[in-house]
């Protein structure tokens, strides 16, 4: 029993390093205005949203960064790449399109040859 116990208590205790390494990974990345100022513009903050405005102008890419869940509409889409976790992603969006998206960490190229700007709503939580 003791044997099973002391398994178990170790078990946690990894399990506990484990998640502490993957918060402080997730605190490594700051909200997009601040790791990329010159692509992201606040347009407004309160308690409840965070909305930012994203410019990225042809073979631009911001740093990588941090969103809680947010709504993105893109005003001109075009060519993008969305890195995350080391995946690349290509993506065609079309202007007017809306997607919404669970909190992340993720970098964005614009891979294309002509300007994409979107408006963020992102949740505080």
């Amino acid at each position: 029993m003791k044997t099973r116990t002391i398994q178990l208590m170790a078990g946690l205790t990894g399990l506990g390093l484990a998640l502490a390494a993957q918060a402080q990974l997730k605190d490594e990345h700051q909200r997009a205005d601040i790791e990329s100022p010159e692509q992201y513009e606040v347009i407004l903050e309160n308690d409840q949203v965070l909305v930012l405005k994203m410019v990225l102008e042809p073979g631009e890419a911001d740093i990588t960064h941090r969103h809680n869940d947010e709504t993105v509409y893109f005003e001109k889409g075009g060519d993008l790449t969305i890195t995350e976790n080391g995946l690349a992603t290509k993506m065609v969006i079309p202007d007017g399109f809306v997607m919404w998206h669970q909190a992340w960490t993720h970098q964005v190229t614009n891979s294309g040859d002509t300007q994409v700007t979107a408006f963020i709503v992102e949740q505080k939580k």
